[in-house]
């Protein structure tokens, strides 16, 4: 999983309720997280393209809500649901203007019900959903049963991880089990379980992937649209159509984004790197302060000037209240 800001799941604007108040059981991994998240606290008012091995299940608390992956999208409004598979490159947004929306996401890594041996359970019930060529991610609805009780399942997870009786992570394992049982039913069917085989993503996602990877260890540094082709071993035309394909932005367009966040979050900590707008646009990998001021503003409305002053003058300001989103 990628762990730098833009491709994080440490969601900007919400919160993990899983933090143990205790600190009893502190340096012990439980591998579920439930976040609560708001659009509008969003770096750009959305969640930015990434992945992860967990999987997540994202339900619509309130507005519409448009999930994006890398060969489509889908629109899921309040009280709909969708589940992501592991691994699967994909990004969300308002549908339309309205940005004043949220979503509860649970997300979980596949071991904390199956073991971190393979076993017969693992390979009957794990593998050939994971594995399924059919499986990016499932929309839920609750005019479908199967679905209905799917969002029931994940549903009394959150309320379980939030109330947090003693024994909540037993039982967030069972209603886990049980979820996965139901979704094992709807992916693979019973006859064809032995059958499923490993998916292969798509050269545009695998390719793209590595391309960001290169991004986020060198956007302080001149990056060419030829680095980066020469990154998955491709031309720079193909690199451009690669890109676009799998994201619906140019290579350019995606390190730009990456760099303001990057400048943004540093203002946000206060850090001696951004000091001064020159050396925090050298530090992001600007070379003409004057662009970098411009790029700025059109991403994220503020000249870097305004964006200090309101962080520095409105507590409620929480754009970035975290550094990854």
């Amino acid at each position: 999983m990628s762990q730098d800001p833009i491709l994080s799941n440490e969601y900007e604007g919400g919160y993990n309720v899983y933090s143990d108040d205790t600190g009893e059981n502190e340096g012990l991994y439980y591998p579920v997280n439930v976040y609560f998240i708001e659009l509008s606290k969003q770096y750009m008012k959305n969640i930015q393209w990434n992945w992860h091995t967990e999987i997540e299940i994202i339900i619509v608390n309130h507005g519409d809500i448009v999930f994006k992956t890398h060969d489509g999208q889908v629109r899921l409004s309040a009280g709909m649901g969708i589940v992501v598979n592991s691994n699967t490159m994909h990004a969300i947004e308002p549908d339309g203007d309205d940005s004043n929306c949220s979503m509860y996401s649970a997300m979980f890594h596949p071991n904390f019900l199956f073991g971190y041996g393979h076993n017969l359970v693992y390979e009957k019930y794990l593998t050939p959903v994971v594995s399924s060529s059919k499986f990016q991610y499932l929309v839920l609805s609750e005019e479908h049963d199967d679905e209905s009780k799917m969002l029931d399942c994940i549903n009394n997870v959150i309320a379980t991880n939030l109330i947090k009786n003693y024994g909540y992570e037993l039982t967030t394992k069972s209603l886990l089990c049980n979820f996965w049982l139901l979704l094992a039913q709807k992916i693979v069917p019973a006859q064809s379980a032995k059958a499923a085989s490993k998916a292969i993503a798509s050269n545009d996602e695998i390719r793209t992937k590595e391309m960001i990877t290169y991004i986020e260890k060198h956007f302080a540094e001149k990056v060419t649209l030829e680095d980066l082709a020469d990154t998955v071993h491709i031309s720079k035309s193909e690199c451009c159509r690669c890109f676009k394909r799998a994201l619906n932005l140019t290579p350019i367009e995606y390190l730009m984004r990456y760099r303001i966040y990057q400048a943004a979050s540093l203002i946000q900590k206060k850090d001696k790197k951004a000091s001064s707008f020159s050396e925090l646009a050298f530090n992001v990998g600007f070379n003409n302060a004057s662009y970098f001021n411009k790029v700025f503003r059109q991403y994220l409305g503020y000249t870097p000037s305004e964006y200090r002053r309101k962080v520095n003058s409105d507590p409620s300001f929480d754009l970035f209240t975290t550094i990854s989103i």
